[in-house]
């Protein structure tokens, strides 16, 4: 019986080893043999998880064939992986992909560095800070003050707690959105709401147009869904949205669902303005594609001087397009699992029948710790602490970026979590290869695209400040001086640092 359960077919793996290609060769710089090359890149797709593993790879002539090299090249890096652990093969069955024995599995998302790895390891993964204190003891503690009723009850609510309901509604209705209780359901978090709703609206082999790139994490949800992801480049820099492109994508390939997240985007930080959000909108309805607005990071303005587009919802008065998706977790704590959905009542009916086939219903202590955060005011203090933690990591992490790495280009965004770096010409993949040997944990940029995209970029989250921040440079400075030698870390292990 064969060993692999999925396979990559040489058109697909030949684009993504073709997205690794590092800068040109500096002078005295060693070029590896083609074999090595081939080997290396096969390697790290599978340590980035953007090549499953046990997943079926050509075979070697099929191969040789796609990449325009000989066979004996690709026999003699099959060989290399083979001996490295990274390849297994059988007569008859083929080769497919492996981790060798004690290596992790590697994430095909975003996943959070355990906590016991943070004393040697700075991570720059996961765009999330630590809870508010004290508004989320405050939180709890009159969670269970309220809970007592409920506890009475079977505890299963599957739109929502009444309460949370109306009083999500009723933020909406303040932002000039009239919205009922109705046009609410409560999630597990945005990543429950938009699994919903893909499952609601699509189904597999669906089409699906993202932002090019887009937050990673939603990306490998829809990829597990069975969805065929349709990518819509982005405008430079923080210009946000290129609508001719969103227009022609719309049009050509008629998606069922478009995700677009246009308050300070992840991972860009652009914000898109309200002429973009109403042209995006017509545009979807034209095409009669339903556009989730993921709101997730609307909150987190971090200079004064932003002044706020109305919500994408604003822009669709019938309800007929756009289904919002907000949460607690960026503005307020990755640990309180709580979002939501506005949308039509219809939808909403519908996406509540679904969910008994999915989780019941979203837990009630939580729920009720929201609720309290929304009618106390506290939510607002909290946000705001949010805000000021961001901002000064913000600036820290720039500064230093700046000081360390003067070659990397990127813009600085005005909110959100997230910077998008152009890394001089670099791999993110093979940078992302050599942090985790120096000491700092970085996402490389082709998890936020689709097929390879991005390869030269990596996304640094403003989730670490003062001297923290200036660790991680150095040590993304020494990655970086890895990658260009072509050589290793050195063996050097990393700094014990406690934050």
């Amino acid at each position: 019986m064969a060993q692999w359960t999925s396979a990559v077919g040489p058109a697909q793996l030949a684009r993504l080893l073709k997205s690794q290609q590092d800068r040109p060769a500096g002078p005295g710089t060693r070029r590896p043999p083609a074999y090595r090359a081939l080997a290396d890149g096969i390697r790290l797709l599978v340590l980035e998880g953007r090549v499953p593993v046990a997943a079926r790879l050509p075979a070697e002539r099929e191969l040789a064939l796609s990449l325009s090299v000989s066979r004996t090249t690709v026999a003699a890096a099959y060989e290399a992986l083979r001996s490295e652990g990274f390849l297994e093969s059988r007569r008859g069955a083929g080769s497919w992909t492996a981790v060798p024995a004690g290596n992790p599995l590697p994430a095909r998302g975003l996943e959070p560095l355990p906590p016991e790895a943070l004393g040697s390891m700075i991570d720059l993964g996961c765009a999330a800070l630590p809870a508010p204190e004290p508004w989320l003891t405050r939180a709890v503690q009159g969670a269970l003050e309220e809970l007592p009723p409920y506890a009475h009850t079977h505890g299963d609510y599957p739109a929502g707690l009444p309460a949370l309901r109306a009083m999500i509604a009723e933020r909406y209705t303040a932002r000039g959105i009239p919205t009922m209780p109705e046009q609410i359901m409560v999630t597990t978090g945005a990543m429950g709401a938009i699994d919903a709703i893909c499952h609601l609206f699509g189904g597999r082999g669906e089409r699906i147009a993202v932002e090019s790139p887009s937050y990673a994490n939603i990306l490998q949800l829809m990829r597990e869904a069975g969805a065929r992801l349709v990518p819509v480049a982005m405008a430079e820099g923080l210009a946000g949205w290129d609508l001719d492109r969103w227009r022609q994508v719309l049009r050509d390939a008629a998606p069922g669902i478009a995700y677009v997240v246009a308050d300070f985007h992840n991972p860009t930080g652009a914000l898109a303005d309200d002429d973009q959000r109403r042209r995006l909108v017509d545009a979807a309805r034209s095409a009669g594609t339903v556009l989730i607005a993921d709101e997730t990071m609307s909150e987190l303005w971090l200079d004064e001087d932003v002044e706020m587009p109305r919500p994408v919802c604003g822009f669709d008065p019938a309800g007929s397009t756009v289904i919002t998706v907000g949460s607690a977790s960026k503005a307020f704590w990755a640990g309180m699992r709580i979002g939501w959905v506005r949308a039509a009542p219809d939808v909403i009916r519908s996406l509540v029948a679904a969910r008994a086939y999915a989780d019941l219903g979203t837990p009630v202590l939580e729920q009720l710790a929201v609720n309290w955060l929304f009618s106390t005011g506290g939510w607002e203090q909290a946000v705001e602490l949010r805000r000021e933690q961001a901002r000064e990591n913000r600036d820290a992490l720039v500064a230093a970026v700046r000081r360390a790495l003067p070659e990397w280009e990127f813009e600085v965004p005005k909110g959100g979590l997230t910077l998008w770096v152009r890394a001089g010409g670099l791999s993110g993949s093979r940078l992302a290869e050599a942090g985790e040997r120096v000491g700092v944990r970085v996402p490389s940029g082709p998890r936020f695209g689709v097929d390879g995209a991005f390869e030269g970029y990596v996304r640094l989250p403003f989730t670490v400040g003062g001297a923290v921040a200036e660790e991680a440079a150095v040590r993304l400075a020494a990655a970086a001086r890895v990658v260009e030698s072509g050589g290793t870390a050195g063996g050097e292990a990393p700094r014990t640092f406690v934050a």
